[in-house]
């Protein structure tokens, strides 16, 4: 049965910081390449970063670059996402997913919220 659970959200002051992690189970973890989405209220989920099989490689769009950052470590099953200086903009749930070009798989989110 595969699984990605999230975890490590909650509230945080904007300018602190916060890091998410993901634990994988029932797939080949080391095998796909991960990615963190979030989804804001009344928005579209958006991708925030990727990283390759290896961890060699990241990759984060034009307007995520700087703010976080993504790893894993393959021996734990575990992606990491962190948040640096968040702002109330930042606030919403995030999703790690799994994807290779046979299978996609999402973990259920959590929410993060950025508020003084």
């Amino acid at each position: 049965q595969v699984q990605l659970v999230e975890s490590g959200g909650g509230l945080v002051q904007p300018g602190g910081s916060l890091r998410l992690s993901c634990v994988a189970s029932g797939f080949i973890f080391s095998s796909y390449p991960m990615s963190w989405y979030r989804q804001a209220a009344g928005k579209e989920r958006e991708l925030v970063a990727s990283i390759s099989q290896t961890g060699r490689v990241t990759s984060y769009p034009d307007s995520m670059k700087g703010r976080f950052t993504i790893s894993r470590d393959n021996a734990k099953n575990t992606v990491y996402l962190q948040m640096n200086s968040p702002k109330p903009e930042d606030t919403a749930v995030y999703y790690c997913r799994a994807s290779d070009h046979r299978s996609t798989y999402w973990g259920q989110g959590t929410q993060v919220t950025v508020s003084s």
